[in-house]
Order: structure tokens, then sequence, then C-alpha cells
């Protein structure tokens, strides 16, 4: 098989390539910018790209299939060239689906949770040496790649993200997928880009749990009214399994969960977590793993790239990172670190980086989303602001979204590491959130200097 990627260097992209490359696919590829570490890794299997760039030239009649990135535009010269030759054009879950029609397809939908339930699922069937293929939106210890497909699997586990699926399918991806057991966690309104209104949005979770196949199974977060709601109005063909938050205990700043009459101690911890573990667990359940096997392997689940992930320690200070953006994960990212160290301050910083986060109306959304952290930091680039063509928001206006009077906003990242540098440490935490990078500073130096290793 001879595969195109058009929009070679995205997150999702390169990882599809390198899989197909280990199915001895031929792979060529193009991108007009690829940063690391999809440059390293598209490298070390020989499939990077001379030159960055489109070039209509390398779309040529031999071509088995197309596979186009949401990173290219319609009007992209390659994709105009293969719809010229009639090539076979697939978007990136369009080939997923297609590569996985005769397996067990388990997509985990949400607006939250998504990465973290997909990564425990993951896990436990290792943990059990049971081959699965594999679309996760984060890196995992252990795992070479993000994505795994192979032809001898039984079983394809899907992140299934709501954002659309290619420059030329305004359909949301996880509504290609066609699920025989879906899960869906929580939904909270985001993308407004493309979703502009929350009814909008909530549409394409009610068409998502209506494309699982029939006598196929749902997983559902109770705790959640909207998720509840579309659950019990969904399709009477399927099987409905409801989960909520298991019981816990936090001691001596580790987290235990209960099975029968045993305290199961866990490496993650959160609220948000906990629930996540018990729709897991129930996916599992399906997939013929027992409660007594999914205990054992959750114990040794240490959690995903930047989902609460632990950066650095030392006796007085743990620095976390997280992936939270949006209202309902900041919040509840906040609120899982001080329940988990409630005998130390917190200081907690969020950057503004995706386009509902900077839009003047959305933000109005976060209220109160900071309010357990003892030192509240919000920054936003100015410059992200203007490539992404929104009106400019102020500090004030941000200060005053948030509701919260002791908060500090800033529109330079080097001052706000600076202010990090001078705090006192002794019995604080420190925790960094965002879905970008603060312009590109190095976590592991920065909690090097705060700890002063």
């Amino acid at each position: 098989m001879k595969v195109h990627f058009i929009a070679i260097g995205g997150s999702a992209m390169h990882n599809l390539a390198i899989s197909l490359q280990k199915k001895a696919y031929e792979i060529t590829g193009s991108d007009d910018e690829i940063f690391e570490p999809s440059k390293s890794r598209l490298k070390k299997y020989n499939i990077l790209p001379e030159k960055e760039g489109w070039f209509p030239d390398k779309i040529t009649k031999d071509i088995d299939a197309v596979i186009l990135g949401m990173h290219a535009r319609a009007d992209n010269p390659e994709l105009l060239k293969a719809q010229e030759l009639g090539l076979k054009i697939y978007s990136y879950p369009e080939y997923l689906y297609e590569q996985s029609r005769n397996k067990t397809r388990v997509v985990i939908g949400g607006s939250h949770g998504k990465t973290t339930i997909t990564a425990i699922i993951l896990h436990t069937l290792n943990y059990f040496n049971i081959d699965c293929d594999y679309m996760i939106g984060a890196q995992l210890e252990g795992f070479e790649v993000m994505v795994k497909l192979s032809d001898k699997t039984k079983i394809m586990l899907i992140e299934g993200d709501e954002y659309l699926t290619s420059p030329i399918d305004r359909r949301p991806k996880f509504h290609l997928y066609k699920p025989n057991i879906a899960l869906l966690s929580g939904i909270a309104w985001d993308h407004i880009n493309v979703f502009p209104t929350y009814d909008f949005y909530l549409e394409q979770f009610e068409i998502f749990v209506n494309l699982i196949e029939d006598d196929g199974t749902l997983i559902y977060c109770e705790d959640d009214r909207e998720v509840k709601n579309i659950a019990i109005s969904s399709k009477g063909t399927i099987k409905k399994l409801p989960y909520s938050l298991p019981q816990n205990k936090i001691e001596n700043g580790a987290t235990y969960i209960k099975y029968k009459d045993k305290w199961i101690p866990l490496k993650i911890f959160g609220e948000h977590n906990l629930k996540n573990i018990n729709g897991a667990r129930l996916v599992c359940n399906e997939l013929g793993i027992s409660d007594e096997q999914f205990y054992k392997a959750i114990k040794s689940y240490k959690g995903a790239t930047k989902r609460l992930e632990l950066i650095d320690k030392n006796d007085s200070t743990f620095i976390y990172k997280d992936f939270a953006h949006s209202p309902s994960k900041l919040k509840a990212t906040v609120k899982a670190v001080k329940e988990q160290f409630p005998d130390k301050e917190l200081v907690a910083c969020i950057e503004l980086h995706t386009f509902s986060s900077l839009n003047k109306d959305f933000i109005e959304l976060y209220n109160g989303c900071m309010d357990n952290a003892d030192f509240p930091f919000v920054y936003f680039n100015l410059h992200t602001i203007e490539l992404k063509k929104l009106p400019v928001i102020t500090k004030e206006q941000v200060k005053n979204a948030f509701n919260n009077q002791n908060l500090k906003v800033y529109t330079d990242s080097s001052e706000l590491f600076q202010d990090l540098l001078e705090m006192e440490w002794n019995n604080r935490n420190l925790l960094l959130m965002s879905s970008g990078n603060f312009d590109g500073i190095d976590f592991y130096n920065i909690a090097r200097k705060i700890l002063k290793k």
C-alpha cells in the first residue's frame, strides 16, 4: 500500500504515518511546517519530507490512499491534485474506521477525561497482555506511538475527539467511528469557533451515542446531568451502564479507592480521575476483564502526559503540569490538587491559549474556577489573540471574568515566571495548566530552580 499524508507533521497525523510505516506501507507526506517532536520521530522512520511545503508533483496515480490532516486547507494544492486524479481521500478518523471495520471499536467521548480513560483502559489491557489497536491523544510511558494499527488484533480503542474531521468534512471526528462500546464522560461547552452555541455543541454528543452499533454498549457518567439525559433518551437497541464516583479516601497525600473490603492505593488522584477509573473499569468489564483483575492493574497506572503530571518535587513542594484549559477542567484540576494536599498552599497558573478561552464572551464561564487556589495566576499572550484574529481582551476583563480578588493576570510569561522564582516555596505546591506551553518555557528547568536542585 502506498499512502500519502497531507499535513504529516500533526500530532495525530505523524503518529498514524509511523504506525503504517511499521506495517510496511510505503509512506510519503508533506507539510508547510513541522515542529518537534514530530520532526525527529518522522526522521527516525525515514519519512520526514525533504523540504517543507506543498508539492503537487508528489501526488501520482499509483497512490492507494491520501490522508488529509486538519492543518491543511480546502484549497491545498496537493489535495486539489488528488481530487483531480480521482484518488481515494480519507480524513484521519475515516482512515481509522476503515482500518477497524472488523474489530470491536471502543470509543471514549466527552468534553473532558477522554485521554485519561483511554489511557487507563490501554494500561489495563497491556497489563494482561491483551493486544489491541489504539489511538490516544497523549504520549504514554511504555508506548512508543500514540497510534497503533495492525491486522491481528480484535479490539480498536479510540479517543473520540469532538473537533472537526478535516478541511473538507465538517463533521466531528467521533461521528465517524460507529462504536460497539462507547463511553461518555461529561459535557462542558468548548470549541466555540465551530460550535457557536451550547445547544449545537450538545447535539454532537446526542448524535454520537445514537451512532453506537445496535446491540452495542453505552457507558456514561450519571453525575453529569446532560450526559444522563442523553443516555436515557438514546436509542433502545443498546445496553446502558451508568457510573459515578467510587468510595475513596485520602491519607498522607495518597488516594485510595475501595473494592469489596480492601482499599486500593492509586498513583493518580482527584475526583475527576476517580470517576474516570470507574468508567474505564466498566469498559474493561465489557472486554472480558473482571473487577478483581482491573483493580490489580490500576494500582500501577501513573497517568498520561500533562494530565496532573508530576514535574518534580522535594520534601516540601510538589510541582505538576496539566492540560486543563476549559473552565470545567480548570476547576476540577485545581480542586484535585488542593484536596490531595490540604495542608499545603497552592499556587495555580493557567495559560489562556485556545480560541474559546481567549474569546471575550466565553471567558465569563471561568467565574470562580480558580477559587480553590491560594495564589491564582492567569497568563495570556496578546500575539496569540492576534494570530487567532480575535478581539483584544484586557487584564481587567480577565480578572473580572474569573471574579477572584486574589487573581493576578499577566501578559508577559517571563514576568510570571520571575515572580514564581521569587516566591517562598516552603509548604507550597505549584500547578501549571495550559493546552500550550507558556511560550516554550522549560518546565523542568523552572522546577529545578524553584526546588533549588
